[in-house]
């Protein structure tokens, strides 16, 4: 651990904030977030570093966030005022959403520049949908109700969709919509994926990647539209192609045999396979692959795209399909279970997307830190954890403060 003694020791949240500040230039976002209050008695850089500190020490609650403020030394926290959670609450209501989204994909447009994804041979975008802020009190206009077996209300739950960059080594969710209540997934996911690409440039990624729910031709043609190939799973909701697949592939032998880690991966790959009637393809590629793990457990897996083969070799494919798992885990199942993403912390439909952005903000700036910041030279790279103890470790509390 020695090698791991000069970033550890400089480790503290003024250190992060000065990343953010400095490195992703995000100190005119802090003062003016979009924020929508009149006559603000607490300054909006507080409010949203607050925000961010809270999301990066994975408080979960505005009650929480409250108590650090009142608590800590504020010097420590990068804050000059304290505030409560109907400070938040009434901020969070207030802030424009639009302009956390532009500061996110500036963000990523500066790590690109910076180098960040330089060793990727290629960029994705991966898109899907959860649903997250269960609640049993009064609906809010993005509530979808919840029904027991009789149909009866029991509650009501909320939906998102992401988007997150995959395949370059590190992953980063930038954005999400509320679904509707009554709207599909793979709707909500057009207007994101419009949105996405309208903010990065047509140029910052190299493909979209997304589960078979968005396997649609609607969602297929927008990532046309966006000039975006498209690398989505297929499953039998496409009946006729997912049966012309069984068909051909059932009765041929592998085209390539190769391992993945551990694992052997057996992989079909063809690219004149008939698209169906609703799809505006000339004709769909379609790869198998089955992989072998050691334990004998053995996974297939299906796949679309209408990446020619010139264009995208087997392989490649078969590592593009891979990477929709990324925002599965690295997006939602971290989201959710160490930034506490299905709390809600105001049931108010601008706050809780406001805190959604702030999240996925705060998680950029923590893993680009983490990762790439903190890993350079020799020195080795900090689990997220790892990297949460020490920002508690260095705090003091507001009585050490003689200001």
């Amino acid at each position: 651990m020695a090698q791991a003694e000069g970033p550890v020791k400089s480790l503290s949240l003024q250190s992060i904030r000065n990343y953010a500040c400095h490195t992703l230039a995000l100190t005119a976002f802090l003062d003016q977030p979009g924020d929508g209050r009149v006559q603000p008695r607490i300054p909006a850089a507080d409010l949203s570093w607050g925000l961010l500190l809270g999301a990066i020490l994975r408080l979960g609650s505005a009650s929480r966030l409250e108590w650090l403020a009142g608590f800590g030394h504020r010097k420590d926290l990068g804050l000059d005022h304290k505030f409560g959670d109907d400070a938040l609450a009434y901020f969070t209501e207030r802030v424009d959403p639009e302009v956390i989204r532009h500061r996110s994909t500036l963000t990523l447009k500066l790590a690109k520049c910076n180098k960040v994804f330089e060793e990727a041979a290629f960029i994705g975008l991966a898109i899907d949908g959860t649903g997250a802020g269960r609640t049993t009190k009064p609906p809010c206009s993005l509530c979808h109700p919840i029904k027991d077996s009789n149909d009866n209300i029991i509650g009501h739950n909320h939906h998102i969709v992401m988007v997150s960059v995959v395949g370059a080594g590190i992953t980063l969710p930038f954005d999400v919509e509320p679904c509707q209540p009554g709207e599909s997934e793979y709707t909500a996911g057009k207007r994101l994926l419009k949105r996405a690409v309208s903010h990065l440039g047509p140029r910052f990624a190299n493909y979209v990647v997304a589960d078979a729910k968005f396997a649609t031709a609607p969602f297929l043609h927008t990532s046309d539209q966006v000039g975006l190939p498209i690398v989505a799973r297929l499953k039998q909701n496409l009946p006729e192609l997912a049966a012309a697949v069984e068909s051909r592939f059932g009765q041929q032998q592998p085209k390539e045999i190769f391992f993945h880690g551990e694992d052997r991966i057996e992989v079909w790959d063809g690219d004149d396979f008939d698209p169906w009637e609703a799809l505006d393809w000339p004709t769909v590629r379609v790869m198998r692959y089955r992989q072998h793990k050691k334990d004998g457990t053995v996974i297939q897996a299906d796949w679309l795209t209408n990446f020619s083969i010139a264009k995208l070799l087997t392989r490649s494919f078969f590592k593009l399909a891979k990477s929709r798992w990324e925002i599965e885990n690295q997006g939602f199942n971290d989201a959710k279970n160490l930034y506490k993403m299905e709390h809600i912390q105001h049931h108010h439909p601008n706050s809780m997307l406001v805190n959604w952005l702030f999240l996925l903000l705060a998680l950029m700036i923590e893993r680009l830190y983490r990762l790439r910041y903190l890993h350079r030279g020799t020195h080795p790279i900090l689990t997220a954890m790892q990297l949460k103890d020490f920002l508690w470790l260095s705090l003091r509390p507001a009585s050490a403060d003689t200001s």
